[in-house]
């Protein structure tokens, strides 16, 4: 079965948001056409404490600190029960099947949507083999999200006019996207996904 994962498609991370990824709301249609015609829609939300370690200024114990990147790279973003942690309002919630909170350790970066929280086993006793992905970021939560989907022995499509990157650095969505496709993740637009 086919499942379709939005990653962390939040107010915070669109324009006007707490860290916004350029052109972030724009996935919303791709998104909606992909969940109208999904057997299971999965989307992801950053749920982050108040005390984050991610987040500028945090306080961290860098022996418990469990990141790829230093603690302490980003604005405050995602907090749990703001409204820039909820998922944002172009997308068809009626849609979403289940919701799925990462990111709420403080000492943990949460990138994954696979980082503590169970997903894998709840995907396969839903039956699902394949995963659509699309969300924000490309070069963050979306490529760690597909990398660790690979891993877990799913097959992965990334959805390419549905995800849009960061760029802290210019090229990162294109590196990223090299990254997963290395990683055996097909690379495919939503109306290619569609027409099957």
């Amino acid at each position: 079965m086919d499942a379709l994962l939005i990653v962390d498609f939040q107010v915070d991370f669109c324009p006007g948001g707490a860290l916004a990824v350029s052109g972030g709301d724009t996935i919303a249609g791709p998104l909606n056409a992909l969940a109208r015609d999904a057997g299971l829609v999965v989307a992801t939300r950053d749920w982050h404490p108040a005390d984050h370690g991610s987040f500028a200024g945090a306080e961290v114990d860098p022996e418990l600190w469990d990141g790829a990147d230093p603690p302490g790279i980003w604005p405050v973003h995602c907090v749990q029960d703001t409204p820039g942690a909820e998922l944002h309002p172009a997308l068809d919630r009626g849609l979403v099947d289940v919701v799925v909170d990462k990111g709420l350790d403080p000492n943990s970066q949460g990138y994954s949507a696979f980082q503590h929280t169970g997903l894998a086993g709840a995907l396969r006793a839903r039956g699902v083999t394949h995963l659509h992905v699309g969300g924000l970021a490309t070069d963050y939560c979306v490529l760690n999200s597909v990398l660790d989907a690979i891993a877990e022995g799913f097959a992965v499509t990334v959805v390419t006019d549905a995800v849009r990157g960061v760029e802290v650095t210019p090229g990162d969505s294109q590196r990223a996207l090299d990254r997963m496709a290395a990683a055996g993740a097909r690379l495919a637009d939503s109306a290619a996904v569609l027409s099957g």
